[in-house]
């Protein structure tokens, strides 16, 4: 997996609230303590951490993220003042093994209250080609609160970090943010209780909504930059053809594109997706050659003026809305 690929905005939400869940460590007097009575400081690596951070702590924290729309997670370079800020946190979400530079800058932070979002969920290897007949990499990518150790890194290479693209991940995810919040928050753990169930809601109606909208399709088959939707293809039952694989920046060889134009071609694909953040150069080359549409399937590492929406959620109805075209839903 290429680390640096995942983290825009989102991440730096979900860093915080992850970090939320490294919470659970300290008791509640000692987090009340380092409150003082304000919001939470929360500091998130990207989008993702970030939107949870915000819809379950709500007015009761505070979320910066450390990286800003349209900036490609792998570009973040933080600067002294950023690392400074980071170490005045209350608590940091992030997902360990995106972006090296954030996860140096935690480990030197000294902040003890820092979740790893890979520790809330499974994560599972993924490549080029991703879809429902898809069964193996299947290992269990849960680490302790405390941080992965030198051989649990090693177990974390090769892993697919995209777990926020899979609604039922998310909401996994989403439910230990909440948890951590409450930990971390006590006096106030009934209002993170309640945004984490109406969250959960939402993300329950959103699978429901890929379930129905995904069924009866004319092909199961999608054409896609890089391998962001590998969750999310075998969630429901479709195949993830990726121009690059996890790293959105790796050339594609001449026998890959020709293999691709051979699926596109069996599979009646008719649509090469590209995104927002990622240079769109390739996936317009290789529609053009192959006589297929563009279209955009956001990953949703950033929230920018070029999103088709303005939170998770949208984008992700989006997403629903540009691969139901694609696919030829009925």
């Amino acid at each position: 997996m290429n680390a640096r690929r995942l983290i825009p905005t989102a991440t730096l939400a979900g860093a915080v609230t992850l970090g939320l869940v490294a919470l659970s460590a300290c008791s509640p007097s000692d987090a009340a303590d380092k409150k003082s009575g304000d919001r939470l400081a929360v500091t998130a690596s990207f989008y993702p951490m970030q939107f949870l951070a915000e819809r379950i702590g709500g007015d009761h924290v505070s979320v910066t993220t450390l990286t800003k729309p349209g900036v490609e997670p792998h570009d973040l370079e933080l600067a002294p003042r950023q690392v400074a800020q980071l170490g005045e946190a209350d608590v940091i979400l992030y997902l360990k093994g995106v972006q090296p530079a954030v996860d140096e800058a935690i480990t030197q932070s000294g902040v003890k209250n820092t979740v790893d979002a890979t520790s809330l969920t499974t994560l599972e290897k993924h490549g080029t080609e991703v879809g429902h007949s898809h069964d193996d990499g299947h290992e269990d990518g849960h680490a302790g609160e405390e941080g992965h150790s030198a051989g649990e890194e090693d177990a974390l290479a090769g892993k697919d970090p995209h777990i926020w693209l899979d609604p039922v991940k998310y909401t996994e995810v989403a439910k230990g943010v909440g948890a951590s919040l409450e930990k971390a928050d006590p006096d106030n753990s009934a209002a993170y209780r309640k945004n984490t169930d109406a969250l959960v809601k939402e993300l329950g109606g959103l699978d429901t909504a890929f379930k129905q909208g995904l069924t009866g399709t004319a092909t199961k088959t999608f054409i896609t930059t890089h391998a962001a939707f590998g969750y999310l293809a075998e969630r429901y039952g479709l195949t993830q053809e990726a121009i690059a694989g996890i790293d959105p920046e790796s050339e594609p060889s001449p026998a890959r594109v020709k293999e691709l134009r051979t699926i596109a071609e069996h599979d009646k694909v008719s649509t090469v997706f590209f995104e927002t953040l990622a240079s769109d150069k390739t996936a317009k080359t290789l529609a053009a050659d192959s006589g297929l549409k563009t279209g955009v399937l956001d990953p949703l590492e950033g929230i920018t003026d070029k999103s088709k929406g303005d939170d998770y959620i949208e984008v992700m109805q989006s997403n629903l809305a540009a691969l139901r075209t694609a696919l030829g839903a009925k």
